[in-house]
């Protein structure tokens, strides 16, 4: 067991750098980003073109001026933050690119960047804020949501949401998921199976925001029109005292002000959840209650519920254990969608404004937390494989 998670552990750090290294090369090669947005705010408020300073000032705030392996081991160990053994000459990138107009045979032209008329040194760097390297725990500071703020405080601001409704989301699931597939597996073709099944290939087939925009249309819009008892449509809280039919004045951050806003998030989430996990369990419990054994328990006179519980379900559970794997990592990182459609704070819809404005460090303090999540998860998970399936055995 020890061989084994030094093995594992040093695999996975090893995959959480390259993971890292993809990540970040692939955020930094999107389309857009901060200098094309700027250039289109200047067009709409009638400027003809960025300013030198101007273009200086973003490349430089975002890093843009800096080489893209620069700025990666700056993001991940905090180096290099000045000269190196003393060379404070060396080219480290380019504040401002040297622009060329080309013109063409049929009278258009083009304007590409050749060469470099600024570039930037290593000297350039010493005084330049920078984080201690997400290595060491610093994700850096916000560029734009909370603009210097640590990245880490906005997380842990967000994390608390995230966690109670995917938490409370997945447990449900679990507990009703599992029953309800175990049941189907046994009554295979009884008009339960017939129901569940329909539920779940819908649960499955349709994506969340359509659960949740209907969700929002039949216990929110409809009711409130009706003047009847209704659910708030989105957000954590309300911004001030409302007053809903029946149930009276709502009071801002109320414990009744929290779950109401909860119900609808929550019981979307759950729904999806449940149609992936029980179809799961349904399918492992069928093909363990065709096994040898499971047929020999029966022969030998031991009681039904016996050999559903202790000769089936606990080895059908072993491909459901598997995905559970990233179950730790779907906690944290909230679900994108519904977050967005619900308007709730958490971790999934920070992840979607930061892409939007583009606040690099927030996402990729996003996106290697889940990682490495991930990957703890799926440590676990072979872990628990052992505890499910005693003749499982880690070397």
């Amino acid at each position: 067991m020890v061989a084994f998670l030094v093995r594992r552990l040093l695999q996975m750090f090893v995959v959480t750098i390259l993971a890292a290294m993809v990540s970040y090369g692939l955020i930094y090669l999107l389309p857009g980003g901060p200098i094309d947005a700027l250039r289109a705010e200047r067009q709409n408020a009638g400027a003809n073109r960025i300013g030198e300073d101007d273009l200086i000032r973003i490349r430089e705030r975002f890093e843009l001026d800096l080489a893209l392996p620069v700025r990666f081991t700056r993001w991940l160990i905090g180096w290099p933050t000045g000269p190196v053994l003393g060379n404070s000459s060396a080219t480290v990138g380019c504040a401002v690119p040297a622009l060329v107009r080309y013109r063409y045979p049929d009278g258009t032209t083009e304007i590409r960047e050749e060469g470099c008329a600024q570039p930037v040194t290593l000297a350039d760097l010493e005084g330049r804020k920078a984080s201690r390297g997400v290595m060491f725990g610093d994700f850096g500071t916000s560029l734009t949501i909370l603009r210097d703020q640590p990245v880490s405080r906005l997380i842990a601001t967000r994390l608390p949401y995230t966690l109670w409704l995917m938490g409370v989301s997945t447990l449900l699931a679990i507990l009703i998921a599992v029953p309800i597939g175990v049941y189907s597996a046994v009554r295979q073709y009884s008009p339960f199976d017939y129901a569940a099944t329909t539920a779940a290939f819908i649960g499955s087939s349709l994506p969340s925001f359509v659960f949740g925009i209907f969700a929002i249309l039949l216990f929110s819009i409809l009711p409130n029109l009706a003047g009847w008892p209704y659910l708030p449509s989105g957000n954590a809280t309300f911004n001030r005292p409302t007053t809903i039919p029946l149930l009276g004045t709502i009071e801002p951050r109320s414990i009744q002000d929290y779950i109401l806003h909860f119900i609808m998030p929550c019981a979307v989430l759950t729904f999806i959840n449940i149609a992936g996990f029980s179809r799961f369990v349904r399918g492992s419990m069928l093909e363990v209650l065709n096994q040898d054994y499971v047929r020999t328990a029966r022969a030998k006179g031991v009681k039904e519920r016996l050999v559903i519980i202790k000769h089936a379900l606990r080895n059908s559970l072993i491909p459901f254990v598997t995905l559970l794997a990233g179950l730790l990592a779907t906690i944290f990182g909230g679900a994108l969608i519904t977050e967005s459609v619900f308007n709730w704070p958490g971790l999934g819809r920070l992840f979607i404004d930061a892409l939007v404005s583009f606040d690099y460090n927030v996402v990729m303090a996003l996106l290697i937390i889940n990682v490495v999540l991930l990957l703890i998860g799926i440590l676990i998970t072979d872990i628990l494989y052992t505890v499910v399936d005693p003749r499982i055995r880690l070397s």
